[in-house]
């Protein structure tokens, strides 16, 4: 019989609720309004009410039934040991371009943990595939209308998604977005390109049918399947090339067009890393509909460079808000291979107005995945030292954040900036994604 869920109270907020009614972490919860609690969803749902109660026991075993007053919007105070308040559900699927099936031994051990859990895209804005959602699961989405989800449908050809995510009922599967069409559940869409798979007419398909579920299907993103150099015994996968990428933006670009005539969206994107490949220009910004898929690549690109031009524009128009042109400093930045053009254009540019200013710009090769792997938010610490030991640092070394953990200063490799500072003599710190805090932070100006 399997063992009853025990959601232990690690934490009570200073001033909230359950602060004055006394409950105190090690305390546990048993129910709200009478009902025993799955996961985050349920207690989130059932605290929503103005009139609740609530059952709580304490660590001797003696349980207290709190009845509570509230705003429908206010909070218990109540956090978890588990923030998901149950197990985290381990993908069934055995995809072909599974980057987890990428990694080198010896690094540690939630890396090579293979999540598909619904409950994640919510919460972390995680792609599933659906597979591992049961009819119950999704009655749980549409009862609580949990808004959005993002689906990695890689093709709607179901043969072909069951062979590509190595799951018989992987195809099946795809019902589930029909279900949360019909209930009005807000999605977004990834698929991942594989050359000579899902690609070509394929993905006409996929875009032809996915925009059949506009308007609750808000975007899909098409990103290029990321290939390391750890792939003995996997399946053979080819890297895109030049004029590979130079197809995918024409379906896209053709698809976009049709799409804004018919529906007032441009729907489908292709990931920042085929218009770098393809030696192209970023679209404009209003092709991106409000950057609905910038956490997946999406629009990062045009976004620095807009975000540095809007700098650069109030700079000449009140040059009194930023240092004086003689200013003098020496600093230095890194990141990934994939955006160094748009750096060193940006850069190029900033030394125009402050020519007393030396920055060094440095891409760091992935020697650790391969070269192939471009992203900054594939660095290690140990590929970052390596290349930069020796070189001109200046008085401080910049770093863009998406190379590090959530809520960490520490990467991939479990180097932290502390690290990398101590084998470099310098100090290390983190620029954001966007051009003005870019600019902000290599100039030494604080941000109001």
């Amino acid at each position: 019989m399997r063992a009853e869920k025990r959601h232990i109270i690690s934490n009570v907020r200073p001033g909230s609720i359950a602060d004055e009614m006394d409950v105190k972490k090690g305390d546990e919860l048993i129910s709200v309004n009478g009902e025993r609690i799955q996961d985050i969803f349920d207690y989130q749902y059932l605290t929503e009410d103005s009139h609740i109660t609530v059952l709580i026991r304490k660590p001797d075993g003696e349980e207290w039934e709190l009845f509570i007053d509230k705003d429908p919007d206010e909070d218990p105070g109540l956090e978890f040991e588990n923030g998901l308040m149950d197990g985290y559900r381990r993908c069934s699927n055995n995809c072909i371009f599974c980057f987890i099936d990428q990694m080198p031994p010896g690094m540690r051990e939630t890396l090579y943990f293979k999540d598909d859990d619904s409950r994640l895209s919510f919460l972390q804005g995680n792609y599933v595939t659906l597979t591992n959602m049961s009819d119950h699961d999704i009655d749980r989405v549409i009862k609580y209308h949990l808004s959005p989800i993002n689906i990695s449908f890689q093709t709607t050809n179901p043969e072909l998604r069951s062979r590509m995510l190595g799951n018989i009922h992987a195809g099946e599967a795809l019902k589930k977005a029909d279900r949360l069409y019909e209930a009005g559940i807000s999605m977004n869409g990834q698929i991942v390109l594989c050359k000579g798979i899902n690609d070509g007419e394929e993905l006409k398909r996929s875009i032809r049918d996915l925009s059949g579920y506009i308007p609750h299907l808000q975007s899909v993103s098409v990103v290029p399947v990321g290939i390391s150099r750890f792939r003995e015994g996997l399946y053979p996968l080819t890297a895109f090339e030049k004029e590979d990428a130079l197809e995918v933006i024409d379906i896209i670009h053709s698809a976009q067009e049709r799409l804004y005539r018919e529906y007032g969206t441009h729907f489908i994107h292709a990931g920042d890393e085929f218009y770098f490949l393809a030696g192209l220009p970023f679209p404009e910004e209003e092709t991106y509909d409000g950057y609905l898929q910038y956490e997946n690549g999406v629009g990062m690109a045009r976004s620095f460079i807009n975000e540095f031009a809007d700098s650069i524009r109030d700079i000449r128009e009140d040059p009194g808000s930023y240092p004086e042109r003689s200013y003098k400093r020496e600093v230095s930045v890194a990141g990934g291979v994939l955006m160094a053009g748009v750096i060193k254009d940006c850069l190029r540019e900033l030394k125009e107005l402050f020519p007393m200013v030396t920055i060094h710009h440095y891409s760091i090769r992935n020697d650790f995945f391969g070269e192939s792997i471009t992203v900054s938010g594939l660095l290690t610490g140990q590929d970052i030292i390596a290349q930069l030991r020796g070189k001109d640092l200046g008085s401080v070394l910049y770093l863009p954040e998406n190379l590090l953990r959530a809520g960490t200063e520490t990467l991939l490799d479990d180097m932290t900036l502390e690290d990398i500072s101590e084998a470099l003599k310098v100090p290390v710190e983190i620029t954001r994604t966007d051009g003005t805090d870019f600019v902000c932070k290599l100039l030494g100006k604080v941000q109001k």
